[in-house]
Parts: structure tokens; C-alpha cells; sequence
């Protein structure tokens, strides 16, 4: 069996920004907390009439999510970091039913970040700056494009919180940070252990675990 590990390169595709793991939030003021969905990272490009969805890996995903693509949005283009998500009967989303392709027609994504817009690079504006031009971007709304919005509280009650509701924990972001492909410190996530996807990737390291050691 042959594993592809990544696409080949597309033009106007960015690896994305990865969250560093941590047990606990960081408590200091100057970081800005989102919650964290448990779903499947994409990116998406739109140029002109063509919008595009590529994974973290640059796999091109256009033709899954029909409520993805959003041609009305009042630009020509842009370049959108988001979570591709699909919500259970509970309400809370389930990567699980994206990972499986069980509704595809109902996959919506979260949007993260704004990473260019009309031919702009953003990735060196402030993260205040870009989620800025993001909400303005999406003010209208659309079903298929949701904001995720942040809170500046103190990081562990927001986690504390987003732990009751079940969900998979936070991710923190440093204010004032640019955006920067691949593993970062100025992203930080925060996981509920007791969450359905902290519980699904204990099993599935078990798994892997028992089945290469024999």
C-alpha cells in the first residue's frame, strides 16, 4: 500500500497554522480563545467564480461540500483557514461523520482565519486585524461559512466552560500574532479529556499501537 503524505503543490495554497498541544490554557491576558471543533481542517480559495477546498496536506476536497463554496461573498478572492465541521444529533460537531462521509450535504465550515483577500496578503497583519476583515467579510452570513468568534477572558474558565458543554477544549491564540504555516507557539490548544474526540484518539493510538506490535 502506498501512503500519500501530501499533494502536490497548488498555486494560492498555504499550509496552514498548527496549534501547539498544552495541558491547560495559558491564564495571561493577550491571548484571545476559540473554541476548538472536533472536525476536519480545510482550506478555502477563492478565485473569481471557482472556490477550491484543500486539507491540511493540499488534497483537493471541491467536489465534498457543496455548502462550502460560497460564490456570493461580495469579493473575487480569498484564502479562508477553517474547520470543516457536521453536528451530531446532541448538537455538538463530530468529525466522525465528516471523516466517514456520512452528510456530506450538511458539512459547513468554521472559519478560522483570513490569510489573504482581492490579491492582499494578510499573514503578517496582527490575528486582531485579520478576524477583523474576516467578521466584515461574513457579516451577511451564509450557511455553508460561520465565524468562529473569540473570547479575551482568562483561558482556563473559557476552557472550563467549553469542558462542560462537552466539546473538544480551546484553542488560544496570542494577540497581536501573524499567521505562520506549520507547528506554532502562538497557537495553543487545550483538549477535554472527556471529550468524544480526545476518547476516539485514545482508542485509535491503541489500536494503532496493538496492531503494529505484534
Amino acid at each position: 500500500m502506498v501512503l500519500r503524505t501530501r499533494a502536490p503543490p497548488v498555486a494560492g495554497f498555504i499550509e496552514p497554522c498548527l496549534p501547539s498541544p498544552a495541558l491547560w490554557p495559558p491564564s495571561a491576558p493577550g491571548w484571545l480563545h476559540e473554541i476548538k471543533h472536533d472536525g476536519f481542517r480545510l482550506m478555502v480559495l477563492r478565485e473569481g467564480e471557482r472556490v477550491r477546498l484543500f486539507t491540511r496536506r493540499g488534497f483537493d476536497f471541491s467536489a465534498r461540500y457543496p455548502l462550502i463554496p460560497a460564490p456570493a461573498l461580495p469579493v473575487d478572492s480569498f484564502l479562508i483557514d477553517g474547520e470543516a465541521v457536521a453536528c451530531g444529533a446532541d448538537g455538538l460537531p463530530s468529525s466522525n461523520l465528516v471523516r466517514y462521509r456520512r452528510c456530506d450535504d450538511a458539512v459547513f465550515l468554521y472559519a478560522l482565519d483570513l490569510l489573504a483577500i482581492e490579491g492582499q496578503d494578510l499573514r503578517q497583519k496582527p490575528i486582531e486585524e485579520r478576524k477583523g476583515s474576516l467578521a466584515s467579510l461574513l457579516r451577511k452570513g451564509h450557511a455553508g461559512l460561520q465565524l468562529t468568534d473569540h473570547l479575551q477572558l482568562a483561558g482556563p474558565l473559557v476552557f472550563e466552560h467549553a469542558c462542560k458543554l462537552g466539546l473538544e477544549g480551546i484553542v488560544s491564540k496570542r494577540a497581536g500574532s501573524p499567521y505562520r504555516s506549520g507547528r506554532s507557539a502562538d497557537w495553543i490548544k487545550s483538549k477535554n479529556a472527556a471529550s468524544e474526540a480526545v476518547r476516539r484518539e485514545r482508542e485509535e493510538d491503541w489500536g494503532h499501537r496493538t496492531t503494529w506490535g505484534r
